[in-house]
């Protein structure tokens, strides 16, 4: 028999951004036992290397925008309760080039007034008195005031520190080697020991299908990679976070939106680097003047088909998974539904069209 060192109610694997807010929104209701388990420390995966936005506009469908509209709008209300993240509502500008890309935005701005989201279509000289630094080949942009950014340091520390003053428990530089089902409980085995807990959250972000596998459970998130550059600290030049860049509260212009599958390879690659200095150069000219003082990479958690996997595993009690690109801007969110899910048995508003049951893979049934 297998020798368990420590019992939990609850243990979530994963202490990025997601995982913590699973833990604070939970914890603050529930403080039975909590355990969240990293392989690694704060930060160091996919929450601590991010452009950190908190983004509404131009997600489709309609649906999956109001979903992240949602999380954004309760911001202001986690900042008061654990600390300032430095959260600015700054406005969202998505600036396009071409007249294609304007009928297209028509067509976005129809579908999301549909479901009660204002985005605004900006014409050039719109678009320019928002943002006089953005390129005069700019032919529109779509407009949003929901969306901003935020510190991802400070908020992932806010939330463990908040977390531990609410009795969770946490485990670092602790590896998961393999998850055992039991009649009424899972073992949960680690480099360091081996634990007991009563549910469990899956919440790796991009090593979700490993976890997975050890329950025989399918989870479809693939790793893709994501290059940053950071300028030096320049005056104020950005009024807003544009797609592709957002100037940081100390001056950084932070440039970059690669997509690579790569696996988990976080190297940077020159002719991404490249690609990302022309784009920025495109957008805001005056950049090409600008010193690049660092780069950085992230592997993002993307799942098949782009959309989060949160919610209950069916065909395994208290099992739950929640895995997602977006996190930063989804975070506040899925905690709150993920706790009424855990606590209430349903969500405050519907989860369905996330579930885990959406893919055509076999599920399992243990």
């Amino acid at each position: 028999m297998t020798k368990v060192n420590t019992s939990y109610e609850t243990i979530i694997v994963g202490g990025g951004v997601i995982g913590n807010s699973i833990a604070f929104h939970l914890s603050e209701r529930d403080q039975e036992g909590i355990l969240v388990i990293d392989k690694n420390f704060p930060l160091s995966g996919t929450s601590g290397s991010t452009q950190a936005w908190v983004w509404v506009h131009n997600k489709t469908p309609a649906s999956y925008a109001e979903f992240s509209m949602y999380s954004a709008e309760l911001y202001p209300y986690l900042s008061r309760k654990i600390g300032d993240v430095e959260y600015k509502r700054t406005g969202g500008l998505s600036p396009f080039f071409t007249e294609k890309d304007l009928e297209k935005a028509h067509k976005l701005a129809q579908k999301y007034s549909e479901l009660g989201i204002k985005i605004k279509v900006l014409n050039k000289e719109e678009v320019l008195a928002k943002e006089p630094s953005l390129s005069p080949d700019v032919v529109g942009a779509t407009f949003s005031k929901v969306d901003g950014n935020i510190n991802p340091f400070r908020l992932v520390d806010l939330l463990i520190r908040a977390s531990k003053k609410q009795g969770v428990a946490y485990s670092y530089y602790n590896r998961v080697l393999d998850i055992e089902r039991t009649e009424n409980a899972f073992i949960v085995h680690t480099q360091k020991e081996t634990y007991l807990c009563k549910k469990l959250i899956l919440a790796g972000g991009a090593w979700s299908k490993e976890l997975g596998s050890y329950l025989g459970i399918h989870v479809p998130v693939k790793q893709v990679r994501g290059q940053i550059m950071v300028t030096e600290p320049l005056a104020p030049l950005l009024n807003y976070t544009i797609s592709g860049m957002r100037q940081a509260i100390n001056g950084e212009v932070l440039i970059g939106y690669s997509m690579e599958e790569v696996g988990f390879d976080r190297r940077g690659t020159l002719d991404v680097i490249q690609e990302t200095a022309n784009m920025a150069i495109r957008y805001v000219p005056s950049l090409a003047n600008a010193n690049v003082v660092r780069c950085f990479s992230g592997i993002r958690a993307m799942p098949k088909d782009g959309y989060p996997i949160i919610g209950h595993v069916p065909g395994v009690q208290n099992l739950y998974v929640a895995a997602m690109h977006s996190g930063i801007t989804l975070a506040p969110l899925i905690g709150t539904l993920m706790t009424e899910l855990i606590l209430d048995g349903e969500t405050s508003i519907p989860i369905d069209d996330y579930s885990i049951t959406r893919f055509q893979e076999p599920v399992g049934q243990l």
